[in-house]
């Protein structure tokens, strides 16, 4: 049976999809060139639906949440907040999983971090 080999892209509507590009870069560090390709670190990825009527997503009107993997969350999470993102108050840890921190771009969409154990 044929199967799919990894994630090939994440794509999201904006209003200013140059300056929601350059959040990206300059507060996550996203390393992409000119046509949006990024070579990222190997990893897991979690795929995982989640009830209709969930709120971890943030606003209801967000059907997906992009989640970042992370090296140190507190250090990433201090440095969002160092240029004025809108970062989350509260983490969440979870044994044998990770940390979890959350952050929401300038277009509204809420982000996942996640420092895995």
């Amino acid at each position: 049976m044929e199967h799919v080999l990894g994630i090939g892209g994440y794509f999201l509507r904006a209003v200013d999809p140059v300056a929601l590009g350059a959040w990206y870069r300059d507060c996550l560090g996203l390393d992409t060139d000119e046509n949006g390709l990024w070579r990222q670190e190997t990893g897991v990825t979690v795929f995982a639906a989640f009830e209709a009527e969930t709120d971890y997503f943030g606003s209801r009107a967000q059907q997906t949440m992009l989640n970042f993997r992370v090296r140190d969350l507190d250090a990433m999470l201090a440095q969002l907040r160092a240029r004025g993102a809108d970062v989350a108050e509260e983490t969440q840890t979870m044994e044998g999983v990770g940390s979890f921190g959350w952050v929401t771009d300038p277009e509204g969409n809420r982000i996942e971090l996640w420092q895995p154990s």
